[in-house]
């Protein structure tokens, strides 16, 4: 449920009441103030609610709901005292900030409470976001207890086992353990199956898509993106020339170097690996104010993910740092469950970066706040990286392979969520067994929706082109860094001052795509990643 802020979605000039300009400087940032308050009760709520803790600060979940509902009464009260004209420019877009920023909140409540179960996503009558809140739960509920073997595995383990097993028999069992999560979210594939049907509620809102605003983001259209896409995945088809193989192998066969590395990553070395690697970078984890909770448990997110816990804000002036929280699953220790921690530490040391007021002091678009995640955890499969932080290395071709296989399901996922959105009438596992045929060496299965692996297709269909699409940014940057401090896959104290000072302090404040034509000295293009593509089928 929306929160609804009736005084906050008013037109900023027609707020009521007057005052000179330092008068209304004052008082807006009084209301700032009071605003980073409740965004920060927000958080903690957010944080009790998935399970990390049941007190924060000595407050227990109801002391932290009186704060967000009491903060949130005097803030509305603050918003509509300000004046109704003469704010400056700097004064507007914050006032205009906070109502935005405001307005997107999800209405916090307690675990269980007004979430709908996953059997209600085969109800007819549910709204966009009721449908999708249905779609989520069936990733929680089912997607974590997969049968397998006379037990149960998660989502993200079995995607991972399936890289590591070598029995082609018991790795196409595996793949079939999604079989009741691909009957709840998507049923017999008519029309009218949940998914079918929220996509085209997706398409058919008004407000702009992911995809619209990841186009939007590197200064680009729509149609432009769709193309990018196919450039990519067609210079992966060309650098990986060979024979179909089955979908439930395909992450087996880009898997080579994981299994070669596995024996030296073990799950309990996970996080001192990755704080060595950022520590080399200049970024001090171990000593930063950074929750992980990564321990398998039942109910948990079915997606690895990074939040803020409170911002980061000047008292007095002096700087109080962001709290952040990490929230994982990782059951064995694999290059894969190290990358996916490096790239959720890479959120880590974005949000930690930004010095700005409070209203700033938050993520910017998520086409980038993605893509910059990963400019550190592409490291982890270039041999240098390898071999200085497992004392070992394997081919440059099968790292590259691993990790851009990853990378191409990504973008494979992206063109899927293009076509599906400006075509809901299309039959998505047809549309799914076109690309992967085409572009990944797949055999077709067209009588199974093997797409149904990642939660973000049904919590928000197009969110899927920030990792697709944002592999073009994420090569773009790494390229830029290099040109200007030098090599950083074995670490590079330069590597974190740098990227702050002239990426990462500013938050939300600045244009994503002004700052981005601005750091790269040019438009956004694919050119870095088509380079990653021919390292491919050079390398050795």
């Amino acid at each position: 449920m929306r929160l609804c802020f009736v005084s906050l979605l008013w037109p900023l000039f027609a707020l009521a009441g007057g005052g000179a300009p330092e008068e209304a400087t004052r008082a807006i940032a009084a209301a700032e103030a009071t605003f980073a308050d409740v965004r920060d009760a927000h958080g903690v709520l957010g944080a009790i609610d998935s399970g990390l803790f049941d007190h924060w600060r000595g407050e227990d979940r109801g002391a932290w709901q009186r704060a967000f509902d009491t903060g949130l009464q005097r803030l509305d009260a603050q918003m509509a005292a300000l004046p109704r004209e003469g704010l400056s420019a700097a004064d507007a877009q914050v006032v205009a900030r906070m109502r935005e920023a405001l307005a997107s909140f999800e209405e916090p409540s307690a675990p269980g409470l007004g979430r709908a179960e996953c059997a209600d996503a085969a109800r007819a009558d549910l709204d966009y976001a009721a449908l999708s809140r249905a779609l989520v739960a069936c990733f929680t509920e089912i997607a974590n207890s997969l049968a397998f073997e006379g037990g149960t595995i998660d989502r993200a383990s079995a995607l991972a086992q399936l890289g590591q097993i070598a029995d082609p028999a018991r790795r196409k069992a595996l793949f079939y353990s999604f079989a009741p999560l691909w009957q709840a979210v998507n049923g017999d594939n008519s029309r009218a199956s949940p998914y079918r049907r929220l996509v085209a509620l997706a398409a058919a809102r008004s407000a702009p898509s992911a995809i619209d605003e990841a186009a939007r983001t590197i200064g680009t259209t729509r149609a432009e993106v769709e193309a990018w896409l196919l450039r990519i995945l067609e210079a992966w088809r060309d650098a990986n020339a060979g024979p179909m193989i089955e979908p439930w192998d395909y992450r087996y066969a880009m898997g080579r170097a994981d299994r070669l590395l596995a024996p030296r990553i073990a799950v309990a070395s996970l996080l001192a690996i990755d704080h060595r690697f950022y520590r080399d970078l200049g970024v001090r984890l171990d000593t930063s104010d950074v929750y992980y909770d990564i321990e398998p448990r039942p109910g948990k997110s079915s997606v690895a993910y990074t939040d803020f816990l409170v911002h980061g804000r000047y008292r007095d002036g002096q700087w109080e740092p962001t709290v952040a929280r990490v929230l994982a699953s990782y059951r064995h220790g694999t290059l894969g469950a190290l990358n996916e921690l490096v790239h959720e530490d890479g959120h880590v040391a974005h949000i930690t970066a930004i010095r700005n007021r409070p209203v700033y002091v938050d993520w910017n678009d998520t086409l980038f706040v993605e893509a910059f995640a990963d400019v550190a955890s592409w490291s982890l499969y270039e041999p240098a990286w390898q071999r200085r932080y497992l004392g070992a290395a394997a081919a440059a071709r099968d790292s590259l392979r691993a990790l851009h296989g990853s990378v191409m399901l990504d973008a494979a996922w992206a063109l899927f969520e293009c076509r599906m959105l400006r075509e809901p009438q299309l039959d998505p596992n047809i549309v799914w067994t076109d690309i992967t045929r085409r572009y990944l060496h797949i055999v077709p299965h067209p009588e199974i929706p093997w797409w149904l692996a990642r939660v973000q297709l049904v919590d928000e269909p197009g969110y899927m082109v920030n990792y697709g699409l944002g592999a073009v940014v994420t090569a773009a940057l790494r390229a830029r860094t290099r040109a200007a401090i030098g090599p950083f896959d074995a670490g590079n104290p330069r590597w974190y001052p740098w990227l702050s000072a002239t990426l990462l302090r500013y938050g939300s404040e600045r244009d994503t795509a002004a700052l981005l034509r601005e750091f790269l000295g040019g438009p956004v293009s694919p050119d870095a990643l088509l380079a990653e593509m021919r390292r491919i089928a050079a390398a050795r």
